[in-house]
């Protein structure tokens, strides 16, 4: 009979990596690609037939069946960060022609750089805007009809300008939407050929600038994922489902829906993949960090959840809707080592990619990368992928040593250089996420991961404090063994700004069950029993007054005084832990505002069992020596095969572990356990 497998494919900017599991005995296939930047599905399809290759020649071999392939993309992301928007026009409420104009006030340089307030550019140029008539009031009342013959002008403008994606975003619809749906009844008639995206079902909740550019953001990757995702879904072996920004999956038919919740799909898979790791391992609170070719992504998991927020950016597009809260540096390994016009060295955030990529990958690259420093100081090994990518060392030092001449540094120092430089600019991504959000970084194990993650993982041990560093089995594919851990997960917002004072619970009942109701609505086009639909609430609160507000969970069940006490009691907590008060005790003077009512419907899928490794199962892991230079001269050191080390294991530094997809240097002064899992758990000696 031929196995059941699900498979986790996530595309990097260097490799797409991709996961096998036979669901019938929990064992795991892992392998690795190159990536296809100018065409992601040809990368993505390549990683399919490389994996049931190395499926059929592992243990047991046979024929296998595909029953679920979930997907981590960049498509949507590097559509924004690279500015490849055409074609995008806008419509909004007559009288709101400059609301991307207005913006929002932001000094990104701060006071003491900058003397001008500065506002993004505009996503979509003002002479591609048209206003038509018609508003609302908050509360959602018609204050003027629906203008019809306006519509009808804008949408014919659209279509003889040859604007095939536009965005609807009118004044106020997040308390009715009937006039964006009628707007888009008019587009249907008027330019068939339009990609429609409506404010009301992209982010129904209030604050048009942000709401406008989600809006447009949606409507501007929608073409491109929606010519993507059809290319691989009818060549996938089982139903397509994408990473989602939010922590959950989605088909692709729905996804192509609402594209923009997919800009940090590889990412969000990462952090959850580390999450599920740490959690088995009883570390339920931890930093993940994911080091990849092009970025670097770092992330906080508390108490077994990845944090959340709503307040995100792609590039200089704002993009207001739920995803996990992850900070990125320019600082993979592809990242390119150059000389600012003062003389001093600089790392990232340009990126030499996959193409042509580091200098010791011999495709033309012109510029030294942190891959090439840790080639040149022996740090990895002198090839890539148990030896299917060889590297020309001698290019990467050529290239670092003409660095270091312009420097004045011997080709070590330079080398060195680039990898410190690019540890502090991950330690700061890290103190980003975490002592600005008040947490104290020292409490918090790392989770490194990704084929760059490994690498440097001592010296953040050493600046930042922390007090180990965990790197999982195959840490170069945990980002695709991550989509394989989540449910299928949608969100729903509304917005109604209530007093609390002057609290509506019936209301309020009433907006979670629409709410709940379109949840269960899109579950069931998931295919989920109604029996397996599950609900989580949450409710956005301020102190009246505040201009934004905080995110807290609220119980199930009726909406009750009892439900109240429990909701206001999480918000007090919850701004006390991030911004050091609370008025809990003074709600006259500061009474709190209710803002947004959200539900997630999750429709639960089956999680992997990581099974416990026996121990003395590999044999001898030394393999061998070489010189490896930690920072304090050449030193011969041990070099160990990851795939030999049983529970228990313990490697001391200076050393190097070696594997398929990534490599861990282990500095002077620090060991390396083996745990039950397979997992390496680094401490300093």
């Amino acid at each position: 009979m031929a196995r059941r497998l699900r498979l986790g494919i996530d595309t990097g900017g260097t490799f797409t990596d991709v996961v096998a599991l036979d669901e019938d005995t929990g064992e795991i296939v892992t392998t690795k690609t190159p990536s296809t930047p100018s065409d992601p599905a040809e990368g993505f399809l390549a990683a399919v037939r490389k994996v049931l290759a190395a499926h059929a020649a592992g243990p047991g071999g046979g024929g296998a069946d595909v029953t679920a392939l979930s997907h981590g993309t960049t498509v949507a992301t590097n559509t924004l960060l690279e500015d490849r928007i055409d074609d995008l026009g806008f419509i909004t409420t007559e009288g709101f022609r400059y609301v991307l104009e207005i913006a929002r006030q932001s000094v990104p340089d701060g006071y003491g750089n900058s003397y001008f307030w500065v506002k993004p550019p505009r996503i979509v140029p003002v002479h591609r805007v048209r206003e038509v008539g018609g508003r609302l009031d908050h509360t959602g009342a018609e204050l003027r009809p629906f203008d019809e013959a306006g519509a009808v002008a804008a949408a014919r403008w659209f279509r003889e300008q040859g604007i095939g994606a536009i965005g609807v975003c009118f004044l106020h619809s997040y308390a009715d939407p009937s006039h964006e749906l009628a707007m888009r009844e008019v587009l249907r008639r008027e330019h068939p050929d339009a990609v429609v995206s409506l404010s009301c079902e992209v982010l129904r909740e209030y604050r048009e600038y942000e709401r406008s550019v989600t809006t447009l953001v949606d409507a501007a990757v929608k073409p491109v994922m929606s010519r993507y995702l059809a290319r691989i879904a009818e060549r996938a072996p089982a139903r397509l489902h994408v990473m989602k920004s939010n922590g959950g999956v989605l088909s692709a038919e729905e996804v192509v829906r609402q594209p923009i919740t997919t800009v940090l799909s590889g990412p969000a898979a990462g952090a959850l993949g580390a999450a599920f790791v740490a959690a088995r391992t009883g570390r339920r609170s931890v930093v993940t960090l994911d080091g990849g070719g092009t970025s670097t992504d770092v992330a906080v998991v508390l108490d077994g959840e990845p944090t959340l927020t709503t307040e995100g950016s792609i590039g200089r597009h704002p993009v207001k809707i739920p995803m996990i809260d992850i900070v990125t540096v320019g600082a993979g390994g592809g990242s390119v080592a150059w000389t600012s016009p003062e003389g001093t060295m600089k790392v990232g955030p340009r990126s030499a990619g996959a193409d042509p990529g580091p200098l010791c990958y011999g495709r033309g690259g012109a510029e030294p990368t942190v891959t090439d420093a840790h080639a040149v100081l022996g740090r990895i090994p002198p090839h890539l992928l148990g030896g299917e990518i060889p590297l020309d060392v001698a290019a990467a030092r050529r290239g670092l040593e003409s660095l270091a001449g312009r420097l004045g540094l011997t080709l070590e120092r330079a080398a060195t250089g680039i990898l410190e430089i690019s540890v502090w600019n991950q330690a700061n991504a890290i103190r980003q996420i975490t002592v600005k959000r008040g947490l104290d970084v020292r409490d918090y194990p790392l989770v490194a991961f990704g084929g760059s993650g490994p690498l440097l993982a001592c010296r953040l041990l050493d600046v930042l404090g922390l007090p180990a560093a965990v790197i999982p089995r195959d840490p170069g594919n945990l980002s695709a063994f991550g989509l394989l851990t989540v449910d299928v997960k949608n969100d729903h917002v509304r917005t109604r700004v209530m007093r609390d004072t002057e609290l509506d619970l019936a209301a309020m009942a009433e907006i979670f069950k629409g709410l709940e109701a379109e949840a269960a609505a899109a579950l069931d086009r998931e295919g989920f029993p109604a029996s397996a639909h599950r609900y989580v609430r949450s409710v956005d609160l301020r102190y009246y007054g505040q201009a934004f507000e905080v995110r807290v969970p609220a119980p199930a069940g009726p909406v009750s005084e009892e439900f109240r006490s429990d909701v206001l009691r999480g918000f007090h907590d919850a701004h006390r832990s991030l911004y050091g008060y609370s008025y809990r005790d003074d709600p006259d003077r500061h009474p709190v505002e209710w803002v947004n009512f959200r539900v997630s419907g999750i429709g639960p899928i089956p999680r992997p069992r990581l099974r416990e490794r026996p121990r003395g199962d590999g044999g001898p892991s030394l393999t061998g020596t070489r010189p490896v230079h930690f920072g304090e001269g050449w030193t011969d050191t041990p070099v160990h095969d990851r795939a030999r080390l049983g529970p228990g294991d313990v490697v001391e530094g200076p050393a190097v572990i070696q594997e398929f997809g990534s490599t861990l240097p282990l500095h002077p002064g620090f060991q390396a356990e083996t745990d039950p899992y397979g997992n390496l758990v680094v401490t300093a000696r």
